[in-house]
C-alpha cells in the first residue's frame, strides 16, 4: 500500500504574464510623455574680438505706466502715436540709428506697438527692448 501526502491545493501560484503586461504599458506612456533633448558634444573654441565697438546713434524712447512717452529724457506733449512719430523724425538719424525701448511693465501694449508703428514711419529699423534680469 503506498501513501501519498496530500498536496495542499493552496499553493501560491505567480502570473507574470499580468505583471509584463502593466510594465510596458508603464513603459510606453514613460517614453511617450518625455523630452529628448540631444546635447551637441561639439568642443568648439570662439573667437575672440580685438576690434572696438562702433559707436552707434542710439535713441531712448520712455514709455510709462499710463502710456505717456519720453524721447531722450523728455516728455512728449500727448500720448499718441503722431507726436512721436514727429519727434522721431526731428531727430538727427544716420542708417546705423537704433532705438531703445524701456516701457513700463505696466505699460499698455498698445503703446509699445504705437512706438514701434512710429519708428518705422520714421525710417528706424533697429529696434531694441530693454529688460530687467530676474
Amino acid at each position: 500500500m503506498r501513501f501519498r501526502r496530500a498536496q495542499d491545493q493552496d499553493t501560491l501560484e505567480l502570473n507574470l504574464v499580468p505583471l509584463i503586461d502593466v510594465l510596458l504599458v508603464v513603459l510606453i506612456f514613460l517614453a511617450a510623455t518625455s523630452t529628448f533633448v540631444r546635447y551637441r558634444q561639439l568642443d568648439v573654441s570662439l573667437p575672440q574680438a580685438q576690434a572696438q565697438v562702433s559707436q552707434e546713434a542710439e535713441l531712448l524712447l520712455a514709455i510709462s505706466q499710463d502710456g505717456r512717452y519720453a524721447l531722450n529724457g523728455l516728455w512728449l506733449d500727448a500720448s499718441s502715436g503722431a507726436p512721436l512719430r514727429q519727434a522721431l523724425t526731428g531727430e538727427k538719424m544716420d542708417q546705423n540709428t537704433s532705438l531703445l525701448i524701456l516701457a513700463d511693465a505696466q505699460a499698455p501694449h498698445f503703446t509699445v506697438v504705437q512706438a514701434m508703428e512710429a519708428a518705422r514711419e520714421a525710417g528706424i529699423h533697429r529696434i531694441h527692448f530693454a529688460a530687467q534680469a530676474p
